[in-house]
């Protein structure tokens, strides 16, 4: 497994929309698992470049050697995949961001007065994946899919139909309760099973290594 000087872009952490100037609507995400991607693939020797979302720096994670490239708000996490992927061809795209999947349908100027209720009308954001696919359709891409409260078997079948979907070739299906666990699989196979991010991480290198060396 030789990933020395192959080229990986990873999305990371959570993703903001506005609700007013002031306000926004976010997610719990802390980026860690993209975070300890782009430190041990760095380390193999890949050059990584790390699109990371608002966490606090690197989560206390020391990353050298990263090309890191910071964003907040969905339509500048849109705006930063463009430009790296029309700059520079990447052999894999890991896409871990918990990107938004709503937002506000209306944009308010100023802040929204606090002495009252409001109703807030969600529309539907598009979807990243397919943005990466028209920009990059040559780069491998590994997708990630959250669930909470199902059985193994059901998270399973959800993940392969969001491969059939979205056209990626691995993807990491977890879910977070009763407790973590995670599949690392394709259309076909299940490669890996684990209960730990850390063991995540290294099974998706191995694997990586492995597919697309």
């Amino acid at each position: 497994m030789n990933l020395r000087n192959k080229r990986i872009l990873i999305t990371a952490g959570p993703t903001w929309v506005a609700i007013d100037s002031m306000r926004i609507i976010s997610n719990s995400a802390t980026g860690t698992t993209g975070i300890l991607l782009a430190r041990d693939l760095a380390r193999k020797g890949a050059k990584v470049t790390l699109v990371l979302g608002p966490v606090c720096g690197g989560s206390g994670y020391q990353l050298p050697n990263i090309r890191i490239v910071r964003f907040s708000f969905f339509h500048e996490l849109k705006h930063a995949l463009i430009q790296e992927l029309r700059w520079q061809a990447y052999d894999v795209v890991i896409h871990s961001a918990a990107v938004s999947d709503f937002a506000p349908a209306h944009h308010i100027r100023g802040k929204l007065k606090s002495d009252r209720p409001h109703t807030l009308r969600l529309k539907v954001l598009p979807k990243l994946i397919a943005t990466i696919q028209r920009v990059s359709p040559q780069s491998a891409l590994v997708i990630f899919k959250l669930e909470s409260g199902i059985s193994d078997l059901e998270l399973i079948r959800r993940a392969r139909r969001a491969l059939s979907d979205q056209g990626a070739d691995i993807i990491v299906a977890n879910k977070i309760k009763p407790k973590y666990r995670a599949y690392l699989l394709d259309k076909e196979k299940i490669y890996a099973k684990v209960d730990a991010k850390e063991t995540l991480v290294k099974s998706l290198i191995t694997l990586i290594g492995d597919i697309w060396n």
